[in-house]
């Protein structure tokens, strides 16, 4: 049996590109037969919905709330739903997995991190640092950077991207520094890809994720984005 698992994933209560709500998403992935999902909204560095002005702790409660919809709605219907974020450092961004919403609250100064701060604090909390989307152009990204020394892996297929290059440089960045490859919907609203991986297990939590990452073993990337739209034509 193979399990299918979205691994990057963004709602609208706090990502402000997001059109579905974390409730929304988790039936949406149902429909398409995933077994769960990884929630990874905008930081607070990146395109958030969350004021900026409120103290730290607010900010955390309603960055959260996406994720917690859709882990209420998952167990509901019979979906996994895991916490991950994504940051912004100046249009690079990175997918955080295995930190969660209490180590968040502990860490009001990690707005002030460099990408290296943020490799070892979230190393340390027994977490993965993955590079997003590396080379995607956009008005508002500046050049590509890559960082090899701060990051586990690259993910090397997202269906975000507008065009297919975007990806093969990403394949050829992880080869060269030699970073397992991940993939990733991106997803934001219906007409977005639906990717991530494919596994022979179920998992129990992100943990789950990170090993089979980092050991490079028992998954596949989806390689073809997997639409609502196909779904609903059988």
């Amino acid at each position: 049996m193979e399990y299918l698992y979205e691994t990057h994933l963004h709602t609208r209560e706090a990502s402000a590109c997001a059109s579905l709500s974390g409730a929304q998403q988790v039936r949406l992935y149902k429909r398409l037969g995933y077994t769960g999902i990884i929630v990874t909204d905008h930081f607070f560095g990146g395109n958030t919905c969350i004021p900026r002005d409120i103290p730290w702790q607010e900010k955390i409660e309603l960055f959260c709330l996406g994720y917690e919809h859709a882990k209420k709605e998952g167990e509901k219907i019979g979906l996994s739903v895991f916490f991950g974020l994504e940051t912004n450092f100046r249009g690079t961004e990175f997918l955080l997995y295995g930190v969660g919403k209490e180590w968040l609250l502990s860490h009001p100064q990690m707005l002030n991190w460099t990408v290296a701060d943020q490799y070892r604090e979230v190393k340390a909390a027994g977490g993965m640092v993955v590079h997003a989307h590396p080379f995607r152009e956009a008005s508002y990204l500046p050049k590509a950077k890559v960082y090899p020394d701060f990051v586990d892996a690259v993910e090397g297929y997202n269906f975000g991207n507008r065009s297919p290059k975007f990806n093969e440089l990403a394949v050829q960045y992880a080869k060269q520094y030699d970073k397992p490859l991940t993939g990733g919907g991106d997803a934001h609203n219906l007409d977005s890809g639906h990717g991530g991986v494919c596994v022979k297990q179920p998992w129990n939590s992100v943990k789950d994720y990170i090993e089979i990452i980092i050991k490079r073993e028992n998954y596949q990337i989806l390689h073809q984005s997997k639409k609502l739209e196909e779904e609903m034509e059988t």
